[in-house]
C-alpha cells in the first residue's frame, strides 16, 4: 500500500547544548560542504590539477554560497523585515525579547542559524567568487573552474532542500486531496505537496546528469558547457516546482504572472543555453 499522506512534526535541533543547538539545516550545509570537496578532489586528481588549490577554492565557495544566499534572501524576498534588523543580515542570531545566548550571558538575542537563504543569489555569489577566486590563483579559466564546481553545488542542493524540509520551510501549496505532507509543527491539518522533496529529487537528477557528462563524455573538455547546463538544468527545476510551491513574496507582488523563483531562474535558464550553445560551437 503507498503512503498517501503523513504528518510530519520534527524537531528541527539534531542536538543542543544548553541554548546553542545544531539544526538539521546546518547539518545538511555540513554534509554538502564535505561531499562536495571530495568530488572537486577527484576531479581535480583527475585531471592532474594541484591540490594545494583545493583549500582556498573550498573557502572561496563556502563564502560565496552563504553570503551570496543571505543576501539573496535579504533582497529578493524579505528586504521589509531586515531594513528594520540590520544585524540578523549576517549574524545567525535573531532578536527576541526574552531570548538570550551563551548561557544567559547575552540578553534580548537567540542563537537562529541561517534560516533565510535564497539559491538565487547563491548562485550570483558562487560566481562572484569564482571570478576573485581566478584572480588570485591563475591556474586555469573561470569558466572551466564553474564547469566543475557547479556538480557538487547540484548535490549539495539534495541536502539544502531536505534540511528545508526538516525546517517545515518553504512548503508547497494545500494539495486539497488525500495525498501530501501534514506540517503539524506549523499548526496545520491539511496536507501540503512536499515541495522541498520534489525539488530535492529534481537536484538528484541534475546531479546525475552532470556528473556522467563529466565522466562519461568529452563535455568537460568544451568550456562551459557543464556550467551553462547546470543553469538550465537546475533552474528548470526550481521553475517547474514553484508552481506547486506556497507563496514566498518579493518580486512576485509586483510583477504577478509568475512567482519571484521563477522570475530570478528565467535570466539563468537563458544565460545557460547562451554558455552551453556557445561551447559546443567551439568544440
Amino acid at each position: 500500500m503507498i503512503l498517501l499522506k503523513f504528518n510530519w512534526a520534527p524537531d528541527e535541533v539534531f542536538f543542543r547544548i544548553g541554548s546553542f543547538g545544531i539544526h538539521y539545516y546546518s547539518l545538511m550545509f555540513i554534509i554538502a560542504f564535505a561531499v562536495g570537496y571530495y568530488i572537486i578532489k577527484k576531479f581535480y586528481k583527475n585531471e592532474g590539477v594541484s591540490e594545494d588549490y583545493l583549500e582556498p577554492l573550498f573557502v572561496y565557495t563556502v563564502l560565496g554560497t552563504l553570503i551570496g544566499a543571505r543576501l539573496g534572501e535579504v533582497f529578493f524576498y524579505n528586504w521589509d523585515y531586515f531594513q528594520d534588523h540590520l544585524v540578523e543580515i549576517l549574524l545567525p542570531v535573531k532578536e527576541v525579547a526574552d531570548g538570550s545566548m551563551f548561557f544567559g550571558l547575552i540578553k534580548g538575542w537567540e542563537f537562529s542559524g541561517y534560516r533565510g537563504l535564497a539559491s538565487h543569489g547563491a548562485a550570483i555569489g558562487i560566481i562572484t567568487a569564482m571570478i576573485l577566486y581566478r584572480r588570485k590563483y591563475k591556474y586555469k579559466s573561470v569558466l572551466w573552474i564553474l564547469d566543475r564546481i557547479v556538480i557538487p553545488v547540484s548535490f549539495g542542493g539534495i541536502f539544502i532542500r531536505i534540511g528545508n524540509f526538516f525546517n517545515s520551510e518553504i512548503v508547497g501549496k494545500y494539495t486539497g486531496s488525500s495525498f501530501g505532507v501534514v506540517f503539524e509543527n506549523r499548526g496545520e491539518i491539511l496536507p501540503r505537496h512536499p515541495a522541498q522533496l520534489y525539488e530535492s529529487l529534481g537536484y538528484v537528477i541534475v546531479f546525475l546528469v552532470l556528473r556522467h557528462l563529466y565522466w562519461n563524455t568529452q563535455r568537460k573538455d568544451q568550456t562551459g558547457f557543464l556550467f551553462g547546463s547546470f543553469l538550465v538544468l537546475l533552474f528548470s527545476v526550481r521553475f517547474v516546482v514553484e508552481f506547486v510551491k506556497e507563496s514566498q513574496g518579493g518580486l512576485e507582488t509586483a510583477l504577478g504572472v509568475f512567482s519571484t523563483g521563477q522570475w530570478l531562474s528565467i535570466p539563468l535558464i537563458i544565460a545557460g543555453f547562451i554558455f552551453a550553445y556557445r561551447a559546443g560551437k567551439t568544440a
